[in-house]
């Protein structure tokens, strides 16, 4: 196995931090980017370090605002000048909102665009020059079941988000294979345990707004929706699950690395559905010539 240099988006908690303590244990030089490392994620970044000191693993916190140029910018030319590349990219930043979406300011969902979808334009803005040139690398992109499976209902800005995302990492992946830049796409179900997206999302700025629903016909949904989904999830589910796949794809011989994963206890249909339209995504490209762009070249 090689060992990779690696940064993840978001790494202060949840998947983000699973993920990055899973790839140091697995050898790699893993930097784990969060925000306010001196200030409010003073604490998970020192997590980080004991975690790397205890299990003697390379775990270092990264300074690292995904809405931010000239912190993202700052944040990979680091990265480059330690240890001269970066490896893989772990897009993983992101924020949930809950609540109706009439009640959300426009400017609500241009922020939570900003964190789940311009934030992994400007990590690669400020990589892809160096993993072009060096002619290898790899780019994973942490998504949601909620862009193809089921989606209930008080989550619209956020799946819509992540939709955009998911979207984007899809037109990325056939733009890289010819710089020998893999694309691999994570699928996590709605894991209620384990991660702090509910517990922290976002709630509409319009609260007026927001009580017509809740107070009105549509009273008691919210509190069904998060039910039903707590239901749907197995006992078992564990969030590390997540990590455990995208160490499982890091490891991987170049070539190998599936083009999407699902990891979803509910099983809402997500696959299903990705199913159908990655499979139409690669008949397009072949109807039109361009099918050696579904595949990574090994480039020098």
């Amino acid at each position: 196995m090689n060992k990779e240099v690696i940064v993840i988006t978001g790494a202060s908690s949840g998947f983000g931090a699973l993920t990055a303590r899973a790839l140091a244990k697995a050898g790699h030089m893993v930097y784990a980017g969060m925000r306010a490392t001196e200030g409010r994620n003073a604490p998970p970044a020192e997590a980080a370090k004991i975690f790397a000191a205890k299990h003697g693993v390379e775990l270092r916190p990264l300074e690292l605002d995904v809405v931010s140029d000239a912190s993202v910018e700052a944040a990979i030319a680091k990265i480059i000048a330690d240890q001269g590349r970066i490896d893989v990219i772990v897009h993983n930043a992101g924020h949930m909102s809950f609540g109706p979406a009439e009640a959300f300011m426009p400017q609500q969902l241009a922020e939570l665009y900003d964190v789940n979808v311009l934030s992994t334009q400007r990590i690669n803005r400020a990589a892809l020059p160096h993993m072009r040139e060096r002619g290898k690398g790899l780019v994973v992109w942490v998504s949601s079941s909620s862009t193809r499976g089921g989606t209930p209902p008080f989550l619209a800005p956020y799946f819509a988000a992540k939709a955009a995302m998911d979207s984007l990492a899809v037109s990325y992946a056939a733009e890289l294979t010819r710089w020998g830049i893999e694309t691999a796409i994570i699928v996590p179900g709605a894991f209620t345990r384990g991660t702090n997206h509910f517990a922290h999302s976002g709630a509409p700025a319009d609260t007026a707004r927001a009580g017509e629903y809740t107070e009105g016909p549509y009273r008691g949904v919210p509190e069904q929706a998060l039910k039903g989904l707590a239901a749907l999830e197995p006992a078992d589910a564990d969030a590390s699950a997540v990590a455990a796949a995208i160490v499982d794809i890091v490891n991987r011989p170049f070539g190998t690395r599936p083009f999407r994963t699902h990891i979803d206890p509910s099983q809402d249909g997500a696959e299903i559905v990705n199913g159908v339209a990655d499979r139409v995504r690669a008949e397009l490209y072949r109807n039109i010539g361009l099918q050696d762009l579904l595949k990574p070249h090994a480039v020098g």
